[in-house]
């Protein structure tokens, strides 16, 4: 009988299946010391076992031991373990040896690979792996840059830490099938090479002549992911069909790792592109006045969401005939969350950009804006927002002339640790073609704090049960708390309070919550009123 395959008339359907199954060789005799069974694992290691006839060499010279014995047969170094079953029969347990290495490299290849998402530590994993297992010296090439540059490393069995360096594309066509390689043809020239025409930059110093030379594609998504050159110094035996496998499960992990990686860095990038008008700014000097703000998105994944707020500076050098305008801070919250509403919440900012070159006040804003969401294309366009224009006055005060759109009324810290709440009110912007407001104007001493929040502020559900809103009661009593601090140490120390709010409950999300939340803070006076806490 032929084949890997064999049947066990004696056994159950099940127990064949289970043996047929397991990696290692089973094989079975009775009390005469003919075979009664083999499974496919003994019969690929030991190809001269066959049910219904003798137990060949090497079976019948191992002895029955706890830790049996190993032999080399067919080339393969093979432990071989042999045990009573009762009935006077006897079961042989083979282990192949060769096999050892490639599971350990796989499991080591598959942590080290992982480990990362940048394509040049992925490369470095892939060479350090493979003058750990397979060669005396191994180099990745990444893809030839639009300039036309290759970036390599190269590892070193033995030495410590990999050398990375840059080299010109034309240099690589040097390396005998490098070329086909780098283009990601398995079947064209990549595979062994001739190691005399390995050139001498390939090679560290002091290596010595290359023995032999095995060049490999590294299989990306889609397009090639680089290439790896393994070298063995002269008086090493060659790549074997056991080393080319384990070489090439290596260079589809390493391509698929470093694709992975390439993925992962150019999407970050257009992201930070993509995002980067979406972020709040950083606070302006002003002189008069102290600006802060906090935003906290609900979506982890990113820093960006519904809630919004910016600053917005006057022209330093307006033309001539135009009145210079005040500075004018906004805080918003549009329908939604996560990138969808970071996208419009943009737009809103942009919006008010250009609408502040044809208007200053605060209420007709509004309007302008409102009739911009109306005709927008995006359904729910809807905005809840508060513009405040920013106005010095004698004696370090700050005047504020506040309009709310459908938003929570801004509040007031006094000198004195009084909280008020600010008067102003108005229409959601986006759902009607009129909207009505009621625009304030506020006083503020030096050290008086005018704070814009949004509703996640005061919606957070959390506390001792995990169901219990935070509220505008809690947010006053925690304002009034704030007497004297630097406005920056204000919004934080709200923020955080809102934080540890959402996540005191059981079960509750101490690092997310339910909604963006989003703070700004302007203070009366410059850095000397604040009180040192």
């Amino acid at each position: 009988m032929t084949g890997t395959h064999r049947a066990v008339r004696p056994a159950p359907d099940l127990l064949a299946a289970l043996l047929e199954g397991s990696g290692e060789g089973i094989v079975v005799c009775d009390a005469d010391g003919v075979v009664t069974l083999a499974n496919a694992a003994a019969v690929r290691l030991v190809p001269e076992v066959e049910p219904g006839l003798p137990a060949p060499a090497p079976l019948d010279s191992v002895p029955p031991a706890p830790e049996g014995r190993i032999v080399t047969h067919g080339g393969r170094a093979i432990r071989i373990r042999t045990e009573a079953v009762g009935d006077c029969r006897l079961a042989w347990y083979l282990t192949d040896l060769n096999a050892a290495p490639r599971t350990e490299f796989l499991l080591e290849a598959g942590r080290r690979l992982s480990a990362s998402l940048n394509p040049r530590r992925c490369a470095r994993a892939a060479t350090e792996l493979a003058a750990d297992f397979l060669c005396d010296a191994a180099i990745v090439l990444l893809p030839a840059t639009a300039r036309r540059r290759i970036e390599w490393v190269r590892a070193v069995s033995g030495r410590y830490g990999p050398e990375e360096g840059i080299l010109p594309a034309v240099t690589a066509a040097e390396v005998p099938g490098l070329t086909d390689a780098l283009a990601g043809l398995r079947h064209g020239a990549a595979g062994q090479q001739d190691p005399g025409g390995a050139p001498d930059w390939l090679l560290p110093e002091g290596f010595g002549p290359a023995g032999h030379l095995l060049v490999l594609p590294l299989p990306g998504n889609g397009v090639p992911a680089g290439a790896i050159v393994l070298a063995r110094r002269a008086g090493r035996s060659p790549f074997g069909d056991d080393d080319q496998r384990m070489a090439r499960d290596l260079a589809v992990r390493a391509g698929a790792a470093i694709s992975a990686a390439s993925l992962f860095r150019e999407q970050s990038a257009i992201n930070a592109i993509l995002t980067g008008d979406l972020l709040p700014p950083d606070m302006p000097e002003i002189e008069g006045m102290r600006l802060a703000g906090r935003l906290r998105a609900s979506q982890q994944a990113g820093a960006i969401g519904g809630d919004f707020y910016d600053v917005y500076l006057p022209d330093t050098a307006p033309d001539a005939g135009i009145v210079e305008r005040p500075p004018l801070i906004i805080l918003g919250d549009v329908c939604g969350k996560g990138a969808r509403a970071a996208v419009l919440a943009g737009q809103v900012r942009h919006s008010l950009r250009t609408l502040l070159l044809l208007e200053s006040r605060t209420d007709r804003l509004l309007e302008l804006l409102n009739r911009s969401l109306l005709a927008s294309p995006s359904p729910n366009s809807y905005v809840t927002m508060i513009l405040a224009a920013l106005r010095t006055a004698p004696g370090d005060h700050v005047l504020v002339d506040l309009a709310v759109a459908g938003h929570p009324p801004p509040l007031v810290l006094r000198g004195d640790g009084t909280v008020e709440e600010v008067a102003a009110r108005g229409s959601l912007l986006g759902a009607l073609k009129k909207i009505t407001l009621r625009p304030v104007t506020l006083d503020l001493a030096p050290g008086e704090v005018c704070l814009l929040y949004s509703d996640g502020i005061t919606e957070a559900f959390g506390g001792p049960t995990g169901r219990e809103m935070f509220g505008e009661e809690r947010l006053k009593e925690a304002l009034a708390t704030c007497v004297g601090m630097p406005v920056e140490a204000l919004v934080e120390r709200l923020e955080q309070l809102s934080t540890d709010w959402l996540g005191a409950g059981p079960g509750a999300d101490p690092g997310g919550g339910r909604d963006d939340r989003a703070l700004l803070a302007v203070r009366a006076g410059t850095a000397r009123t604040e009180t040192s806490w």
